[in-house]
């Protein structure tokens, strides 16, 4: 939830917005209206402004936020109060931080010429993210922000892209996440849609980046151009290639073609699933595991690929880890619907594979061969999910007068962590589990809802 010092500002936004939505509505949809965008149903009034009003009165603090958001993905109609709501909502969200610096630098870096080739395209990206002004007359001239750029920069071209950048607000006055949007939609292609232009721009923005720790990484591909995206250089967001779970046995393996990287699957197809699509800068969404299920086993209806995919996954659990198959359930439990649109939950998942045994390698070579769960978000972000019982930290020995008992192991629990360490350090973000956190369902719900939605806020996933 944002500070207190922004709780007065959020209202006021979601309030004006909300009555916006009322003038559209009549009284017998304003009710629908109000809570596809999460604010309550109205409770008291005679006029739509009185129904509205009220739903605003029931609308708590710690669900402003949620509605917010909410609100920026379902109204296209926002203008200016969009990116009012949006600075609001990123103010409580942790980005990337590009220092006034840097921004400066690359400024001063891009040449210009690619986004003046394509400026119908540039002016729209800067009118999205920064507010251009529009009518200011003096002496019959416009005078906004808009039309200077449109003088300066194109028709009579004597400003550099500082002069644009400073004119914007973009150096001084603008969040680290719209300044990164900027610079992402600057080399996107729906503002350059020439792929070596694209790069060109990347080229020229790398050196400043580089310098602050950051760096605009391909990370998928839209319409056959690149994406890139604003990324700090120890993190990972590369294409994923191979996709390998459901599956709590070692899958049987082999490169078919060791100059592609292909790899041919020799296991039985029962034993695990291998997810071969494209995965995009969304990362996998239920509803995109879904489609593939449906169509690589042929079935009939999107509800048989439903129910037979979720089976199919929660089968592929660990039967004695009862915490890790509570984890499974209230994920879906929680977000119920709304997890059709969210990121899949993937289970098992082969990360460390090896034609060799653990015999032969040893332990300690093979730590995290495989992951509880993983998540793919929007952005290339790769989460793992781990629930700890006991084997993560004690082992089975003999002991009297109750035979065997588990005990407290450092060596094992050092193990754990190393293996935690390493998928960190590779780029994976890894969120670890007490088993006993999950012995309970009423607790665990408790536990994973908060969880969750923090979860969800970091990575910018929106819950429908």
């Amino acid at each position: 939830m944002p500070g207190d010092d922004n709780l007065p500002d959020l209202r006021s936004i979601i309030g004006r917005i909300a009555h916006g939505i009322g003038q559209g509505a009549t009284h017998k949809t304003l009710d629908d209206a109000l809570l596809r965008v999460g604010l309550p149903a109205s409770t008291a009034g005679d006029t739509k402004a009185e129904r509205t009003d009220s739903s605003l009165a029931a609308l708590a603090d710690d669900r402003l936020i949620e509605v917010a958001r909410t609100m920026l993905a379902a109204c296209e109609w926002l203008g200016a109060d969009r990116r009012t709501l949006q600075d609001l909502v990123w103010a409580k969200e942790e980005h990337l931080r590009v220092p006034r610096r840097t921004r400066r630098e690359i400024a001063r870096a891009l040449t210009g010429s690619e986004l003046n080739d394509y400026y119908p395209r540039f002016r729209a990206l800067l009118g999205d993210l920064f507010d251009l002004g529009g009518g200011v007359l003096w002496g019959g001239r416009d005078l906004s922000v808009g039309a200077r750029i449109d003088r300066h920069f194109h028709l009579n071209p004597d400003w550099t892209m500082e002069e644009v950048f400073d004119a914007v607000g973009a150096i001084d006055e603008c969040s680290d996440r719209r300044f990164g949007l900027l610079i992402q939609g600057i080399t996107s292609s729906g503002t350059v849609p020439d792929e070596d232009a694209q790069r060109r721009l990347v080229a020229q923005m790398s050196p400043p980046l580089t310098a602050a720790g950051l760096e605009l990484r391909e990370t998928g591909a839209t319409g056959g151009y690149p994406v890139f995206e604003v990324v700090a250089t120890r993190s990972r967001k590369g294409r994923p290639k191979n996709l390998i779970f459901a599956s709590p046995r070692k899958p049987d393996l082999r490169l078919s073609d060791a100059i592609d990287n292909e790899i041919e699957i020799l296991s039985d197809p029962d034993e695990l699933l291998v997810y071969d699509r494209p995965i995009t800068a969304e990362g996998v969404l239920w509803r995109d595991l879904q489609a593939w299920f449906k169509d690589t086993y042929r079935l009939r209806t999107d509800q048989d690929a439903k129910t037979q995919l979720y089976r199919r996954l929660r089968q592929s659990l660990p039967e004695n880890s009862p915490p890790q198959r509570l984890l499974f359930d209230l994920y879906h439990e929680i977000h119920g619907a709304a997890v059709h649109h969210l990121p899949a939950l993937l289970p098992e998942v082969w990360l460390y594979w090896d034609p060799q045994t653990i015999k032969t390698r040893g332990g300690a070579a093979l730590l995290q061969l495989r992951m509880d769960f993983l998540l793919l978000v929007p952005g290339g972000g790769r989460i793992v999910l781990e629930v700890d019982g006991r084997s993560h930290y004690a082992v089975e020995r003999q002991g009297r007068p109750t035979g065997q008992q588990w005990i407290a192991d450092p060596p094992t629990y050092a193990r754990t962590m190393a293996g935690s360490r390493k998928l960190t350090l590779a780029g994976y973000e890894v969120h670890r589990f007490g088993a006993h956190e999950l012995l309970d369902r009423r607790q665990g719900r408790v536990t994973l809802t908060a969880f969750f939605a923090d979860l969800f806020r970091r990575h910018r996933v929106i819950t429908p």
